[in-house]
């Protein structure tokens, strides 16, 4: 049986404009296979890149990301995405289509029409590849099979495995002594001077030899492990290695979702709203919510009074967190006095997590307790 040659076996990933405002990072997520992005979808980004919701948020950083890119090279030729380890990416221009034209079949003056074509030509260019257009539309995955062009949802942000969600921190034993020097001293490792197997994105690790040991996490986009320093927020201390790294991932600009898991009482929500405290001046507000579960099964509209009056209860935990990081400080300090700043002027804002359903709010430190319910 022949071998297939390396870049036949490569797929060609052309991206929709759906697919990039659902995920700005979706570039980087198609392992050792190949990128193009048509022109179409930067014009079309061009007018999400101002506004407050997620979507402009993602079309900006994307346009960073390729203004970074363009660095390294012409964006028309192909460029690593992401070092050795992943594929190449272009950005494809308007070029002649010598076969089915969609902007024939289904009309002009649609960027739908423009991205079909632009994958109707990688597929004519690369006839031993395997090119599919990825999008989040279905009518344009739709358009795109009858003109015979493979098209898929965008899964790739999906998580598929549990495991990505347990089990985060790894302890590791028999690690150098000089290895653990060399973090300390340089703050960063490459993953392969301690690992084969690449481990998860900001997966934390403790990194024992003996008795000395070093407290670490992963950083997938430079490929090392880089080096967890026991820090504070707004007063409160980590008093574990498990409340370190928590930590560490709350105050971490770049990890833009922090799931914690723990026993009762093991400072899930104290280190949350503490991380929201110190970094209170980069966001608009902070939300401190949780779900109503009332006991018994009887609605709160059983219950006495107003409505302030039947909610308190259930957000006095919330409240009690609030007050144990505020006790930290005399009422003359700055800090004690900016918690009740932010409560008066409501950029602190405790409330139940079905009072905040379908509102569209951003630039917001959004914390959920107990989330599983």
């Amino acid at each position: 049986m022949p071998v297939k040659k390396r870049s036949e076996e490569k797929k060609i990933f052309v991206l929709d404009t759906s697919v990039i405002l659902h995920d700005h990072n979706s570039v980087k997520k198609f392992e050792e296979h190949d990128v193009v992005i048509p022109i179409t979808v930067l014009e079309e980004l061009d007018n999400f890149k101002k506004g407050n919701e997620t979507i402009n948020f993602e079309a900006r950083e994307f346009i960073r990301f390729l203004d970074q890119k363009s660095t390294e090279g012409t964006l028309q030729d192909w460029v690593p995405i992401n070092g050795k380890s992943t594929g190449l990416m272009k950005v494809m221009m308007f070029e002649e289509n010598n076969g089915v034209n969609a902007e024939v079949v289904f009309g002009e003056e649609k960027a739908d029409h423009k991205i079909l074509n632009t994958a109707l030509v990688v597929k004519q260019q690369h006839p031993g590849r395997k090119v599919i257009l990825i999008t989040k539309d279905i009518n344009l995955r739709l358009k795109a099979k009858a003109l015979g062009l493979v098209s898929e949802d965008y899964k790739n942000d999906k998580i598929v495995d549990v495991k990505f969600l347990r089990d985060n921190v790894e302890t590791i034993e028999g690690i150098s002594s000089g290895t653990i020097d060399k973090i300390y001293a340089e703050g960063h490792i490459g993953f392969k001077q301690i690992l084969k197997e690449e481990p998860f994105a900001n997966q934390c690790f403790v990194l024992k030899n003996g008795s000395s040991s070093v407290l670490a996490s992963y950083n997938k986009d430079e490929q090392i492990f880089e080096r967890v320093n026991k820090s504070s927020a707004y007063g409160i201390k980590p008093r574990n290695a498990e409340q370190v790294f928590a930590l560490n991932a709350i105050l971490n600009p770049n990890i833009k979702l922090v799931a914690l898991q723990g026993i009762s009482g093991s400072g899930k929500t104290l280190l949350a709203l503490a991380g929201a405290l110190e970094q209170r001046r980069n966001y608009r507000q902070v939300f401190l919510a949780r779900p109503i579960v009332p006991l018994a099964n009887k609605d709160i509209g059983y219950l006495p009074g107003d409505i302030k009056s039947k909610l308190n209860p259930y957000m006095e935990p919330l409240w009690d967190n609030l007050k144990m990081i505020q006790s930290q400080f005399d009422s003359h300090d700055s800090e004690f006095k900016a918690i009740n700043q932010m409560i008066e002027t409501e950029k602190l804002v405790i409330q139940p997590l079905a009072y905040i359903r379908g509102r569209s709010i951003s630039n917001i430190f959004f914390i959920i307790d107990e989330a599983q319910n």
